[in-house]
Order: structure tokens, then sequence, then C-alpha cells
């Protein structure tokens, strides 16, 4: 037999959960009425992820977060220009950086992530200062200069991962690049830099507003980097990249 404690406790539980689920709905509504308005055409579908602010899948879809129901009309309209396949690339290009520079989640936050700072070890300097140099040379290289410089990280942890991208809760800008420590330690430089621009493809589709994953536009840019679609490979208990990886 539950207390009043508890049994308070659970209906004060219950009410804010549907509050909440209240307030996802209003949002959604407001967004697309919103959008609507100034003159999309497509579906919306209106999502909470950390991966995307705004993208249109190749269904012809428009994927948007929640916060943009906050956003200004000035905003918004970036959003229908950049969802547009007609706009031309400079102007969908100042549309995005409209977009992205919207901070929904000062209105939808995000629950933290827990904390995964590595401890460092002798060497650790001078593998981080070739990782970044291994970006900013591979950057030039394959991406023209365009993606921004970028902290790497080197993981004890990662144990089924060579690398992983991390997007800032906060911006949803990139992060981080983190980078397994088993996959530097036993194989060779090569290898680890495939990884990097893997990885850099990733930060590639985050930049871009893409989704953040391995389906057609990453397997497209793969292709036309010459990095396999997904580092699969048995190199101890390290099987390869997968989501953001």
């Amino acid at each position: 037999m539950r207390s009043p404690a508890t049994t308070e406790w659970m209906k004060r539980r219950s009410r804010l959960n549907w509050a909440k689920e209240e307030a996802r709905a209003a949002d959604e509504a407001l967004l697309r009425t919103r959008l609507e308005l100034l003159g999309i055409k497509l579906p919306v579908v209106v999502h909470e992820n950390r991966s995307v602010l705004v993208s249109v899948t190749q269904g012809g879809v428009v994927r948007i977060h929640r916060g943009f129901a906050y956003a200004s009309d000035r905003t918004l309209q970036a959003v229908v220009r950049f969802s547009k396949p007609s706009t031309r690339r400079p102007v969908r290009q100042r549309a995005e950086q409209e977009v992205i520079s919207f901070a929904v989640h000062e209105y939808v936050p995000l629950r933290r992530l827990p904390g995964r700072r590595a401890r460092q070890r002798p060497g650790d300097g001078k593998l981080l200062a070739e990782l970044r140099a291994a970006h900013d040379r591979l950057n030039g290289v394959h991406f023209g200069g365009t993606l921004s410089p970028i902290r790497f990280r080197i993981s004890d942890r990662m144990k089924t991962r060579l690398g992983e991208l991390t997007l800032a809760a906060q911006t949803h800008r990139v992060a981080e690049i983190a980078i397994s420590r088993r996959h530097l330690s036993q194989d060779s430089w090569g290898e680890v830099e495939d990884t990097i621009l893997h990885e850099m493809i990733h930060q590639w589709q985050a930049e871009r507003g893409l989704e953040v994953d391995h389906g057609s536009a990453f397997r497209a840019k793969a292709r036309e980097l010459g990095v396999r679609p997904r580092a699969n490979r048995a190199v101890g208990a390290v099987q390869g990249a997968d989501h953001r990886g």
C-alpha cells in the first residue's frame, strides 16, 4: 500500500507529464500554422532531437525542431527559403545561417548528457596536435577548407567505435570529435585518418543542416571521398563507427 506522500508525488508527476504533453502539442500546432501562413508547401514534422535543427528529407518532408515555435517571423521565413527546392545556393546558405543562429534550446531545453572528460596521458598533447593537423589538411583537400575548426578528444571508454562526432547541446553546433585510444594505439595512422575523414563527413552534414546519420547523403559523400560508409572491421573489440560515428 502506498503512503499518502508517495500517492501525492505520483499525482504531481502525472500532472506534470500531462502539462508537458499539452505544451508540446500546442508548440507543434503553432509552428505548423505559422510556417503555412509564411508559405511553406512541404509537409512538416516537428521533432526535439539534438542532431539537426531543420532538414528536408529526400521524400520532401521538412523536419524542424519544436523550439522554432518561438522564433521570429524572419527566422521562419529563412526556414521556408531553406526548404524550397528552387532556392538558389547562395540564398539557401544565407537562410541556413539565419536558421542555425536561433537558439532553440533556450526555449525547449535538452537534458544534459553525462560528462565525458577524458584523463590525459603523457604524449596525448602531441597526439591531439597531430589529429588537429590532420583535420586541417583533410579539410583543405576534401572540403575546400569550409569546415569549422574542431576540438579533438582521445577516448578511453570507446570500445565499439573508432570515433564519434558530438554536437553541443545548447548551440547545436559541432563540439568535438572523439577518437578511440585503442584505435590510435593498434592501427596505422592511415586508418586513423580514414576515421577522421569519416567523422568530418558527419561534421559536413551537421554544418549544412542535414541529418547526421549514415543515410544516402552520407553514403554519396563517402563514395565521393573514397571513404567506407561504415568503418566496420575486426580490430580487437573495435568494430567501427555508428550514429555520428
